[in-house]
């Protein structure tokens, strides 16, 4: 037909206006993630909350994080497995609440890094005579990465 305009597929199947709407759409998406928040705000907030929910919940209930003192460990431990989680409360809740308003970011991001170098490695030798705690040191590798990421964007 006359003044029509054809289009013969690609390769892939795709034909130009279909592509064509395809890149506007990206277009769209990527200019409205550009209008979103810092990412490294985003990163402080969740560590920040997730340091401060944890030291909570230490708080309240220091026996659901007792059982990560394995038995040869308790030795170590000058007090009893429920006191020293208890007791590792009010730091988290100190240093959470730090990074959420953003005070002593640097700091903060450095003690929580450090602290959970520290877990990971006792996690680790803890897996290697038996104790099971897979999910725990994913999760931990994960915490760690944030937190060396909120600390190497609060040192620039």
């Amino acid at each position: 037909m006359a003044g029509e305009r054809r289009t013969e597929p690609d390769s892939r199947g795709w034909t130009a206006g279909a592509i064509g709407r395809l890149g506007a759409a990206r277009a769209r998406y990527r200019a409205r993630v550009a209008r979103g928040p810092d990412p490294a705000t985003v990163t402080r907030l969740a560590l920040g909350a997730t340091i401060l929910l944890a030291g909570l919940h230490k708080l309240v209930a220091p026996g659901a994080w007792a059982g990560y003192i394995v038995g040869w460990a308790e030795p170590l431990v000058v007090v009893s497995p429920r006191t020293f989680m208890w007791l590792n409360g009010p730091p988290e809740v100190l240093v959470g609440g730090l990074l959420l308003v953003d005070r002593y970011t640097t700091l903060g991001a450095t003690v929580v890094a450090v602290s959970l170098a520290g877990t990971l490695a006792y996690l680790g030798l803890a897996a290697l005579t038996g104790a099971a705690f897979v999910t725990a040191i994913v999760r931990d590798v994960g915490l760690l990465g944030l937190a060396v990421s909120v600390l190497v964007a609060s040192a620039r």
